[in-house]
């Protein structure tokens, strides 16, 4: 576990690589309980040199430096070919920039697999090294994040690179970008 300008984040790897990344998500005791469910036969222990080096990568993209992470190795050890596909493709998103699912679907040659893509974006188990959040939905619409916090956490990543989803500047292009607040699921009340 390390921390970073957003929270606790934490990290696993092997022999070929990281094997995995953890968001913030309630603090030291569920971020553990987390890592240890995902990685069972895992062991807390001093990173070597190229964990630490991603750390800090890590660290200063959080921090809003400019890092596409890229150089840093994943284990995609039991990852499908078309989920590695998927992730090749978002990696290449640079910091600050977005794409929609479909149109990383057409990058794959797939224009019809704009699903699948989400999908594969949602089992991302390298969040923030694989960019899942500079994915977004049609029309610039944040989409699903299944990390800690949802579509705001993603929207908080978004700001922090400074990125404005959609192709048009915009007039005041350095305020947060916000999420949509949450529709309730029930019904309207009627007034009586």
């Amino acid at each position: 576990m390390f921390d970073t300008p957003v929270g606790v984040c934490a990290i696993a790897w092997g022999e070929r690589g990281i094997v995995g990344v953890a968001l913030p998500s309630g603090g030291e005791g569920v971020m553990r309980a987390q890592m240890r469910r995902r990685f069972p036969d895992a062991r807390e222990s001093e990173p070597p040199g190229h964990v630490t080096e991603a750390i800090a990568r890590i660290r200063a993209l959080l921090a809003g430096e400019r890092d596409d992470l890229t150089s840093i190795e994943l284990d995609f050890d039991g990852v499908s070919e078309f989920h590695r596909r998927v992730f090749a493709a978002a990696r290449a998103i640079p910091p600050g920039e977005t794409l929609t699912y479909g149109e990383l679907a057409k990058q794959l040659g797939d224009p019809g697999a704009a699903r699948a893509v989400g999908q594969a974006m949602g089992a991302n188990p390298f969040p923030i090294i694989v960019p899942c959040h500079r994915v977004l939905a049609a029309s610039g619409k944040t989409g699903g994040f299944s990390a800690p916090g949802g579509a705001t956490t993603k929207m908080k990543m978004l700001t922090i690179e400074r990125a404005q989803p959609g192709e048009a500047p915009t007039l005041f292009p350095n305020l947060p970008l916000a999420a949509p607040p949450r529709r309730s699921s029930s019904p309207p009340r009627r007034r009586r």
